[in-house]
Protein backbone atom coordinates (compact mmCIF):
# COMPACT_ATOMS: atom_id res chain seq x y z
CA UNK A 1 0.00 0.00 0.00
CA UNK A 2 1.25 3.47 -0.88
CA UNK A 3 0.33 4.83 2.56
CA UNK A 4 2.49 2.25 4.35
CA UNK A 5 5.40 2.95 2.03
CA UNK A 6 5.07 6.65 2.75
CA UNK A 7 5.15 6.14 6.54
CA UNK A 8 8.32 4.10 6.21
CA UNK A 9 9.92 7.06 4.45
CA UNK A 10 9.08 9.56 7.20
CA UNK A 11 12.27 11.00 8.75
CA UNK A 12 11.40 9.82 12.28
CA UNK A 13 12.79 7.15 14.59
CA UNK A 14 9.37 5.93 15.70
CA UNK A 15 5.90 6.35 14.22
CA UNK A 16 2.61 4.67 15.08
CA UNK A 17 -0.39 5.16 12.81
CA UNK A 18 -3.96 3.92 12.53
CA UNK A 19 -6.92 4.46 10.22
CA UNK A 20 -10.35 3.73 11.70
CA UNK A 21 -13.91 3.71 10.38
CA UNK A 22 -16.80 5.42 12.13
CA UNK A 23 -17.95 2.06 13.55
CA UNK A 24 -14.54 1.45 15.14
CA UNK A 25 -13.30 -0.94 12.44
CA UNK A 26 -9.55 -0.65 12.00
CA UNK A 27 -8.62 -0.38 8.35
CA UNK A 28 -4.90 -0.52 9.03
CA UNK A 29 -2.16 0.19 11.54
CA UNK A 30 1.59 0.70 11.40
CA UNK A 31 4.19 0.68 14.14
CA UNK A 32 3.81 0.08 17.86
CA UNK A 33 0.28 1.27 18.55
CA UNK A 34 0.73 0.68 22.31
CA UNK A 35 3.77 2.97 22.54
CA UNK A 36 3.25 6.12 24.63
CA UNK A 37 3.97 9.43 22.89
CA UNK A 38 3.72 13.05 23.98
CA UNK A 39 0.78 14.63 22.14
CA UNK A 40 1.47 18.38 22.45
CA UNK A 41 -1.55 20.30 21.12
CA UNK A 42 -3.58 17.23 20.21
CA UNK A 43 -4.24 17.48 23.97
CA UNK A 44 -6.65 20.32 23.19
CA UNK A 45 -9.08 17.86 21.64
CA UNK A 46 -9.39 16.09 24.99
CA UNK A 47 -9.88 19.36 26.85
CA UNK A 48 -12.51 20.51 24.37
CA UNK A 49 -14.40 17.23 24.49
CA UNK A 50 -14.32 17.21 28.29
CA UNK A 51 -15.86 20.68 28.15
CA UNK A 52 -18.63 19.45 25.84
CA UNK A 53 -19.38 16.67 28.33
CA UNK A 54 -19.52 19.22 31.16
CA UNK A 55 -21.91 21.36 29.13
CA UNK A 56 -24.24 18.40 28.59
CA UNK A 57 -24.06 17.58 32.29
CA UNK A 58 -25.09 21.13 33.12
CA UNK A 59 -21.87 21.95 34.94
CA UNK A 60 -21.09 24.86 32.61
CA UNK A 61 -22.75 26.77 29.80
CA UNK A 62 -21.15 27.84 26.53
CA UNK A 63 -21.90 31.50 26.96
CA UNK A 64 -21.13 31.94 30.64
CA UNK A 65 -18.16 34.14 31.55
CA UNK A 66 -14.72 32.50 31.66
CA UNK A 67 -11.21 33.74 31.01
CA UNK A 68 -10.51 37.43 30.33
CA UNK A 69 -13.15 40.08 30.95
CA UNK A 70 -15.91 39.80 28.39
CA UNK A 71 -14.86 36.29 27.37
CA UNK A 72 -16.91 33.09 27.64
CA UNK A 73 -16.42 29.33 27.52
CA UNK A 74 -17.29 29.55 23.81
CA UNK A 75 -14.54 32.14 23.20
CA UNK A 76 -11.93 30.04 24.97
CA UNK A 77 -12.85 26.91 23.02
CA UNK A 78 -12.70 28.75 19.68
CA UNK A 79 -9.45 30.66 20.32
CA UNK A 80 -11.25 34.01 20.24
CA UNK A 81 -10.81 35.08 23.88
CA UNK A 82 -7.97 37.40 22.87
CA UNK A 83 -5.26 35.65 24.87
CA UNK A 84 -1.68 35.16 23.71
CA UNK A 85 -0.21 31.83 22.64
CA UNK A 86 1.44 30.72 25.89
CA UNK A 87 1.09 33.87 27.98
CA UNK A 88 -1.96 34.74 30.05
CA UNK A 89 -1.93 38.18 28.47
CA UNK A 90 -4.84 39.80 26.65
CA UNK A 91 -3.88 40.89 23.15
CA UNK A 92 -7.32 41.65 21.69
CA UNK A 93 -10.95 42.05 22.79
CA UNK A 94 -12.95 38.79 22.85
CA UNK A 95 -14.51 37.76 19.54
CA UNK A 96 -12.44 40.00 17.27
CA UNK A 97 -9.45 37.84 16.31
CA UNK A 98 -8.57 34.16 16.05
CA UNK A 99 -5.55 34.01 18.35
CA UNK A 100 -4.45 30.41 18.84
CA UNK A 101 -3.87 30.05 22.57
CA UNK A 102 -2.71 27.26 24.86
CA UNK A 103 -3.11 29.72 27.71
CA UNK A 104 -6.80 29.90 26.83
CA UNK A 105 -7.14 26.16 27.31
CA UNK A 106 -5.49 26.42 30.70
CA UNK A 107 -8.08 29.02 31.66
CA UNK A 108 -10.79 26.78 30.22
CA UNK A 109 -9.67 23.92 32.47
CA UNK A 110 -9.55 26.31 35.44
CA UNK A 111 -13.14 27.32 34.71
CA UNK A 112 -14.27 23.68 34.71
CA UNK A 113 -12.47 23.06 38.00
CA UNK A 114 -14.18 26.09 39.49
CA UNK A 115 -17.67 25.12 38.26
CA UNK A 116 -17.50 21.39 39.05
CA UNK A 117 -15.50 21.56 42.27
CA UNK A 118 -13.37 18.71 40.91
CA UNK A 119 -9.74 18.98 39.79
CA UNK A 120 -9.75 19.13 35.99
CA UNK A 121 -7.45 16.10 35.61
CA UNK A 122 -9.78 14.02 37.78
CA UNK A 123 -12.92 15.21 36.03
CA UNK A 124 -11.42 14.52 32.60
CA UNK A 125 -10.30 11.05 33.60
CA UNK A 126 -13.71 10.14 35.02
CA UNK A 127 -15.77 11.78 32.28
CA UNK A 128 -13.71 10.93 29.18
CA UNK A 129 -10.74 8.60 29.55
CA UNK A 130 -12.30 5.93 31.76
CA UNK A 131 -15.59 5.61 29.85
CA UNK A 132 -13.72 5.15 26.57
CA UNK A 133 -11.21 2.72 28.06
CA UNK A 134 -8.28 5.07 27.39
CA UNK A 135 -5.94 3.48 29.92
CA UNK A 136 -2.73 4.79 28.35
CA UNK A 137 -3.79 8.43 28.39
CA UNK A 138 -2.79 10.87 31.10
CA UNK A 139 -2.61 14.64 31.42
CA UNK A 140 0.81 15.45 32.86
CA UNK A 141 0.96 19.17 32.18
CA UNK A 142 -0.96 21.94 30.47
CA UNK A 143 -4.53 21.15 29.36
CA UNK A 144 -3.44 22.79 26.12
CA UNK A 145 -0.43 20.60 25.40
CA UNK A 146 0.49 18.22 28.23
CA UNK A 147 -1.14 14.85 27.53
CA UNK A 148 0.53 11.56 26.68
CA UNK A 149 -1.24 8.70 24.92
CA UNK A 150 -1.00 5.80 22.51
CA UNK A 151 -2.48 5.18 19.08
CA UNK A 152 -4.60 2.42 20.64
CA UNK A 153 -6.24 4.99 22.92
CA UNK A 154 -6.58 7.60 20.20
CA UNK A 155 -8.36 5.08 18.01
CA UNK A 156 -10.99 4.84 20.75
CA UNK A 157 -11.22 8.62 20.89
CA UNK A 158 -11.34 8.95 17.08
CA UNK A 159 -14.22 6.46 17.03
CA UNK A 160 -16.03 8.59 19.63
CA UNK A 161 -15.52 11.63 17.40
CA UNK A 162 -17.28 9.81 14.57
CA UNK A 163 -19.98 7.99 16.55
CA UNK A 164 -20.42 9.91 19.81
CA UNK A 165 -21.56 8.07 22.93
CA UNK A 166 -20.55 10.57 25.64
CA UNK A 167 -22.28 13.59 24.11
CA UNK A 168 -25.29 13.99 21.87
CA UNK A 169 -24.65 13.99 18.13
CA UNK A 170 -26.06 17.51 17.91
CA UNK A 171 -23.45 18.72 20.41
CA UNK A 172 -20.59 17.26 18.39
CA UNK A 173 -22.05 18.64 15.17
CA UNK A 174 -22.21 22.10 16.72
CA UNK A 175 -18.60 21.83 17.92
CA UNK A 176 -17.35 20.91 14.45
CA UNK A 177 -19.00 23.87 12.73
CA UNK A 178 -17.33 27.26 12.40
CA UNK A 179 -17.49 29.31 15.58
CA UNK A 180 -17.22 33.08 15.06
CA UNK A 181 -17.15 32.87 11.24
CA UNK A 182 -14.95 35.14 9.14
CA UNK A 183 -12.11 35.63 11.62
CA UNK A 184 -8.58 35.58 10.21
CA UNK A 185 -5.57 34.27 12.06
CA UNK A 186 -2.39 32.23 11.99
CA UNK A 187 -2.51 28.45 11.78
CA UNK A 188 0.74 27.51 13.58
CA UNK A 189 3.25 26.11 11.13
CA UNK A 190 1.15 27.04 8.09
CA UNK A 191 0.90 30.81 8.23
CA UNK A 192 -1.90 33.33 7.98
CA UNK A 193 -5.28 31.96 6.95
CA UNK A 194 -8.17 34.05 5.62
CA UNK A 195 -10.40 32.95 7.25
CA UNK A 196 -8.87 30.77 9.95
CA UNK A 197 -11.93 28.62 10.57
CA UNK A 198 -12.18 26.82 13.92
CA UNK A 199 -14.93 25.01 15.74
CA UNK A 200 -15.28 24.59 19.49
CA UNK A 201 -11.86 23.05 20.04
CA UNK A 202 -11.62 21.44 16.62
CA UNK A 203 -9.50 22.94 13.86
CA UNK A 204 -11.46 22.85 10.60
CA UNK A 205 -9.94 22.09 7.23
CA UNK A 206 -12.47 24.22 5.32
CA UNK A 207 -10.66 25.90 2.41
CA UNK A 208 -7.31 26.45 4.12
CA UNK A 209 -4.15 26.33 2.08
CA UNK A 210 -1.53 25.28 2.96
CA UNK A 211 -2.78 22.74 5.46
CA UNK A 212 -1.58 19.65 7.30
CA UNK A 213 -4.32 17.42 5.83
CA UNK A 214 -4.49 16.48 2.15
CA UNK A 215 -6.15 17.85 -0.94
CA UNK A 216 -8.48 14.85 -0.92
CA UNK A 217 -9.73 15.68 2.58
CA UNK A 218 -13.19 17.19 2.50
CA UNK A 219 -13.72 20.74 3.80
CA UNK A 220 -15.64 19.16 6.70
CA UNK A 221 -12.46 17.47 8.00
CA UNK A 222 -11.71 18.40 11.60
CA UNK A 223 -9.05 17.57 14.17
CA UNK A 224 -5.73 18.88 15.44
CA UNK A 225 -2.01 18.44 15.10
CA UNK A 226 0.67 18.85 17.74
CA UNK A 227 4.20 20.21 17.85
CA UNK A 228 5.31 16.79 19.12
CA UNK A 229 4.85 15.49 15.57
CA UNK A 230 1.35 14.16 16.11
CA UNK A 231 -2.07 14.49 14.51
CA UNK A 232 -5.64 13.26 14.52
CA UNK A 233 -8.10 14.08 11.76
CA UNK A 234 -11.66 12.98 11.07
CA UNK A 235 -13.16 13.24 7.59
CA UNK A 236 -16.95 12.86 7.96
CA UNK A 237 -17.52 12.64 4.20
CA UNK A 238 -15.08 9.73 3.91
CA UNK A 239 -16.36 8.13 7.12
CA UNK A 240 -12.86 7.64 8.42
CA UNK A 241 -10.36 9.02 10.93
CA UNK A 242 -6.57 8.88 10.97
CA UNK A 243 -4.16 9.07 13.91
CA UNK A 244 -0.39 9.42 13.70
CA UNK A 245 2.07 9.78 16.59
CA UNK A 246 5.81 10.26 16.12
CA UNK A 247 8.83 11.09 18.25
CA UNK A 248 10.11 13.95 16.06
CA UNK A 249 8.88 17.50 16.67
CA UNK A 250 6.73 19.09 13.98
CA UNK A 251 8.67 20.91 11.29
CA UNK A 252 8.95 21.28 7.51
CA UNK A 253 9.24 17.50 7.21
CA UNK A 254 5.72 17.06 8.63
CA UNK A 255 4.20 19.84 6.54
CA UNK A 256 5.55 18.00 3.49
CA UNK A 257 4.69 14.37 4.27
CA UNK A 258 1.42 14.55 6.21
CA UNK A 259 -0.76 15.92 3.34
CA UNK A 260 0.72 13.37 0.93
CA UNK A 261 -0.03 10.60 3.40
CA UNK A 262 -3.62 11.78 3.91
CA UNK A 263 -4.18 11.80 0.16
CA UNK A 264 -2.78 8.26 -0.11
CA UNK A 265 -5.08 7.00 2.66
CA UNK A 266 -8.16 8.51 1.06
CA UNK A 267 -7.16 7.31 -2.42
CA UNK A 268 -6.89 3.76 -1.11
CA UNK A 269 -10.37 4.02 0.40
CA UNK A 270 -11.75 5.10 -2.97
Amino acid sequence: MDSVRLIEQWPVDNAAVAVVRSDGTLLGTHGDTARIFALASVTKLFTAYTTLIAIEEGAVELDEPAGPEGSTIRHLLAHTAGLGFNEHKVLAPPGQRRLYSSAGYEQLADALTDRTGIAFETYQDEALFQPLGMRDTVLKGSPGAGAESSVDDLVRFATELQTPSLVDRSTLDMATQVAFPGLNGVLPGFGHQKPNDWGLGFELRAGKSPHWTGRRNSPKTFGHFGQAGTFLWVDPDAGVACVALTDRPFGPWAAEVWPEFADAVLAELD
